[in-house]
């Protein structure tokens, strides 16, 4: 979603599924895709929020790979229209640009509340990672920048809401539908593989609709290099496959273990090991004991199978497993007669298109509050965090020279500071 962490749900109003979803697949099978284009459970709730216990350690350097040009920014160069979503370190807006008149999503982060919630690292892993990246089911990073008081990221304003608010107006997806968004994030789920680098938060709510009707995923928060292993406890419960649960370490086959959850719930409505009480002992205990304990619905027989492997309880037997790359997923009998290729290039209709009366229509999204507060961005005041996000350029007000680097800035913001 359009997060700032422990975001509320965005909803839309557009109407279910069109009756027959039975054309948006090929019926032909093509070879999968080759990609190579361009801490305690306690701390978690069983809401559908993400919770992490990282807070430090050191990135790996990322290759950048995207082919987007480099600009600077600052906030007077948009106009800020409505807001999109809000979290406890901030709201994403909806803007446009004051220079080619396009639409954005800026998502601005209080400096203050990352620093003392200690996500300081996953706020300059997302801003690395999105910015190294480039896909057509990936939402694409333009620029990134700081002030005294907030950072912002500018990405692509995506339309056509959650992929979670569509499912629960419509109940459940028909299969043909479940397959085209599973095949969709399965493809954005390879390419970052490839590059090491493990998701960590797939869910309806972090899969966006275009105006297409194609997917974007979004939200890198918990995203993170990981060329062997990592361990930190974090995603959202429901999603979160066992050997995170039990504190081991994990790879990037965690990933696919969602992907299976996620296929269950959009066939389902709900996902496997669903907890209406929200009893966080429960839904763990029963993620340990794994499949066996879920309650199938009549799913077709290859649709059962896929997850079954995807969430298979062994890491090492799982379908993605990093030893031998995803083809395992790819050439699954489920996924037969995706073509692959028409897919990528985005030839095959998707199968519901995004009710927009233009460009910049944000219905699909919850009407929010404004309370002025893009009022109190860009003011100058004292900075203690200036040294924090090094890779945000600094956006110095307007009375100081326009492209300060951050220590610069921590010089003309906290002159104090510096000379100590």
């Amino acid at each position: 979603m359009y997060s700032t962490a422990d975001t509320t749900h965005l909803y839309n109003h557009h109407k279910d599924l069109p009756a027959d979803p039975s054309l948006y697949l090929s019926r032909t099978q093509t070879q999968f895709p080759d990609c190579s284009y361009g801490d305690s459970i306690s701390t978690l709730s069983t809401s559908r929020t993400s919770a992490s216990t990282e807070s430090s350690g050191e990135p790996f350097p990322l290759q950048h790979v995207s082919s987007r040009p480099k600009a600077s920014y600052r906030l007077a160069d948009f106009i800020i229209h409505q807001t999109l979503g809000t979290g406890s370190f901030g709201r994403v807006h909806l803007v446009r640009s004051k220079h080619n008149l396009r639409f954005y999503a800026i998502k601005v982060l209080s400096k203050d509340k990352v620093v003392k919630t200690k996500q300081v690292e996953h706020t300059n892993n997302e801003k690395t990672i999105l910015e190294g990246v480039q896909h057509p089911f990936i939402v694409n990073l333009w620029g990134a920048f700081q002030d005294a008081s907030n950072l912002y990221m500018i990405m692509d304003f995506v339309p056509g809401g959650e992929l979670f608010t569509l499912l629960r107006r419509s109940g459940r997806f028909p299969e043909p539908v479940t397959k085209f968004y599973a095949a969709e994030v399965a493809m954005a789920l390879n390419y970052l593989h490839r590059l090491d680098i493990v998701y960590r938060d797939l869910k309806p709510e972090n899969i966006l609709l275009n105006f297409d009707g194609h997917i974007k995923i979004a939200d890198f928060g918990f995203a993170k290099r990981c060329s062997v292993t990592t361990w930190t406890l974090c995603g959202t419960p429901d999603y979160l496959a066992p050997e995170i649960v039990l504190q081991q370490r994990y790879t990037r086959s965690v990933d696919w273990y969602a992907l299976g959850v996620l296929i269950f719930e959009m066939l389902t409505g709900f996902p496997p090991y669903y907890q209406p009480d929200r009893n966080t002992n429960i839904l763990y205990e029963r993620i340990l004991q794994g499949p066996s304990f879920i309650r199938w619905p009549a799913f077709q027989p290859h649709a059962t199978d896929i997850i079954l492997k995807l969430m298979e309880s062994d890491a090492v037997k799982r379908y993605g497993k990093v030893d031998y790359g995803a083809g395992d997923v790819f050439t699954h009998p489920w996924f037969s007669e995706v073509d692959w290729d028409r897919l990528y290039s985005r030839k095959i209709a998707a199968p519901y298109l995004p009710k927009l009366k233009s460009e910049g229509d944000a219905s699909a999204f919850e009407r929010y509050p404004e309370d002025e507060v893009a009022s109190t961005y860009g003011k100058v005041c004292h900075d203690p965090h200036a040294r924090e996000f090094p890779d945000f350029e600094y956006t110095c007000p307007d009375t100081y020279p326009p492209a300060c680097q951050a220590s610069e800035a921590y010089r003309c913001i906290s002159p104090s500071i510096a000379r100590k």
